[in-house]
């Protein structure tokens, strides 16, 4: 596989090829809720597709094509018979598979979406896989949880802090929370979100449509937030 670096952004056709942007956290934290906000906000002026991944169900695909954000045909399940990030990660082969077909099928496209189904706080895509990533939390899952690092949490382009309607029924302080999650970034955006705001919903299109300009212009480089933590699989 070509070093990330030197990828072309034309597709193997000639037509610039789509951003991809991969969007992982825990299980919960709202990923699904995030690409289906993303598909209202940014479907009617950019061409989209999104790819899911989950072990052995696709029930993602199947939540995102119920909710009507996209053509039912541009959204594709992968089930990946193991932990999700090994397919994001270790072998993106059928992560790869399943966004070339789609852009071969539906491109030229602007955007691809490739969730992983829930994870742990390491999981990271490869950049041979995703030219950007999101890494989502939300508040539910506890105040604390940005100060606890983490690739995703301290390397992923974007991190998202979820829900944060919900902080007052779970006594979390979000500025608190967001100021954890900014130290422990050195200086990489945080985003405090909830899809019941539609100003945070805004800032997170415009994310994105910024970086996409920054893709198209050939500026973007993508970067590896670092390795998963070492683990097995039995």
């Amino acid at each position: 596989m070509p070093d990330h670096e030197n990828r072309p952004h034309t597709h193997h056709t000639g037509r610039p090829r789509a951003l991809r942007l991969g969007v992982a956290g825990p299980v919960g934290t709202g990923k699904s809720s995030i690409l289906a906000a993303l598909c209202r906000a940014l479907a009617s002026e950019l061409s989209m597709a999104v790819v899911t991944n989950d072990i052995y169900t696709d029930e993602d695909a199947r939540f995102l094509r119920s909710a009507g954000v996209l053509p039912t045909e541009r959204i594709r399940a992968v089930e990946t018979g193991a932990c999700p990030h090994t397919a994001i990660r270790d072998d993106v082969t059928a992560n790869l598979d399943a966004v070339e077909d789609l852009e071969e099928a539906y491109g030229p496209l602007d955007l691809v979406l490739v969730e992983v189904g829930g994870d742990n706080l390491t999981a990271t895509f490869s950049p041979a896989l995703a030219d950007a990533q999101l890494f989502c939390i939300d508040v539910a899952g506890g105040g604390d949880v940005a100060r606890k690092g983490g690739p995703g949490i301290t390397g992923a382009d974007l991190l998202i802090l979820n829900k944060t309607d919900l902080a007052p029924h779970v006594e979390v302080d979000v500025a608190a929370m967001v100021a954890d999650a900014e130290a422990a970034r050195d200086g990489l955006p945080v985003l405090a979100l909830s899809r019941k705001d539609p100003a945070s919903v805004a800032e997170l299109a415009d994310w994105v449509r910024a970086l996409l300009v920054r893709h198209r212009a050939g500026v973007h480089v993508p970067t590896d937030p670092g390795p998963m933590a070492p683990h097995r699989h039995a």
